[in-house]
């Protein structure tokens, strides 16, 4: 919601075109009569006209034809007029930019997705080179759809280490010195986008709540569990941060007995996997250099002794990190996401069996259904919550 100085006919105004946007976009595409809006907004039937013929000139809102499905114009009387927000007006991007990796998810003003693109970083790629390759992908996720670059609204970028409300990366430990680029400068310099950054676990956690498994959640602690743990958490539906952003960071946990550290069921699958392929019995008859996190979940649904085992460990660590979230955060779902959640499933039995004797309040654990996707979905929401903040006061641009 708008804030700014005591009430004038300007602001008055304003607020109004506020409500009347706010509501054709919760329509999600589908038109409302001005009757409708009427009942919706409490402003009277002038207001809403005139708000939506304003929305309707800024190029916000399209105003539907009054003909029936089969074609013919309605019976007796005036018909109504009817509004419905243009999803197409613009375009956010949402940017998941990881340490060897970047995605692109192109969506429109409705969220609907309409290109991707991934790019890689060559290893010891400089903060300019990371900076060029993120900006490229997005240029090409956008040719893909035909999308010119000058459309686009905002962008979300997630990268992973701690980012305070005013977008700063906070200073610490040198795995989030590698994020500390300039991207959100080096973008808006470059393309001319406006860019907001932000911690990759709480996209991945805005992402759950808008569309995964913590819809209709408003605690909630989502856990990206690959390659370094790291948690976005959620309480009564806002962001809980810290005052530098790291309240989702979960390094303490090197202090934790049976955790021993943030390391994720990526890393810790391939270490104790490749353990296991130097024991006699073996793991699936690998050498411990062929051993990857994929290969020991494959060779688990297949019943080799050694991913079995692996698997028991990662359950019992996992299970420690989720009792540690319960307690101190008390959330009513702990969500496990990133790249390794499809075979994160293998190991809720053992998470879920073990949490009643380690916490008093052991939260529901589940999986998330959209994968390594979670934090440019994320990325999309954070942009379009920017653009529903600043929509009259954007220029926007002309159709292609």
């Amino acid at each position: 919601m708008r804030t700014g100085p005591a009430a004038g006919p300007h602001v008055v105004r304003l607020a109004n075109a506020d409500t009347v946007l706010r509501r054709l976009r919760d329509a999600a595409g589908a038109g409302l009569t001005a009757s409708e809006l009427v009942g919706a907004t409490g402003l009277t039937r002038a207001t809403v006209i005139a708000v939506c013929d304003d929305l309707v000139g800024r190029g916000w809102a399209l105003e539907l034809s009054t003909e029936r499905a089969d074609g013919t114009a309605p019976g007796r009387g005036r018909p109504p007029r009817t509004f419905a927000f243009r999803a197409d007006a613009g375009v956010v991007i949402g940017l998941d930019m990881g340490a060897g990796k970047t995605t692109a998810l192109v969506a429109d003003l409705l969220g609907t997705p309409v290109a991707t693109a991934s790019g890689t970083f060559p290893a010891g790629a400089p903060g300019e080179e990371r900076i060029r390759i993120v900006g490229t992908t997005a240029l090409t996720a956008l040719a893909s759809a035909g999308i010119p670059p000058g459309r686009v609204l905002a962008v979300g970028a997630g990268i992973a280490a701690p980012v305070d409300r005013d977008g700063r990366i906070a200073a610490g430990q040198g795995f989030w010195r590698q994020f500390d680029v300039g991207l959100a400068d080096g973008l808006a310099e470059r393309h001319g986008w406006r860019v907001i950054l932000e911690n990759d676990a709480n996209l991945a956690a805005l992402a759950e709540q808008w569309r995964g498994a913590a819809r209709g959640v408003d605690d909630v602690a989502v856990v990206l569990a690959g390659e370094r743990l790291g948690a976005g958490l959620l309480e009564s539906g806002r962001l809980l941060r810290g005052r530098h952003g790291g309240a989702g960071e979960l390094s303490f946990l090197s202090l934790v007995s049976g955790a021993e550290g943030p390391h994720g069921i990526g890393q810790l699958a391939r270490a104790w996997g490749a353990e296991e392929a130097l024991a006699p019995a073996g793991l699936a008859g690998l050498a411990p250099r062929e051993v990857t996190a994929e290969v020991v979940f494959a060779a688990a649904r297949d019943g080799d002794p050694g991913a079995l085992r692996v698997l028991g460990r990662l359950s019992e660590r996992m299970a420690r990190v989720v009792a540690v979230l319960g307690t101190l955060l008390n959330p009513e779902l702990v969500v496990l996401g990133g790249a390794v959640a499809d075979a994160s499933s293998a190991l809720l039995p053992g998470i879920r069996g073990a949490l009643p004797s380690l916490t008093d309040t052991p939260p529901r654990v589940e999986v998330s259904p959209l994968g390594g996707g979670a934090v440019a979905l994320g990325a999309v929401r954070r942009a379009l919550d920017d653009v529903a903040e600043r929509a009259l006061d954007i220029s926007l641009p002309t159709p292609a």
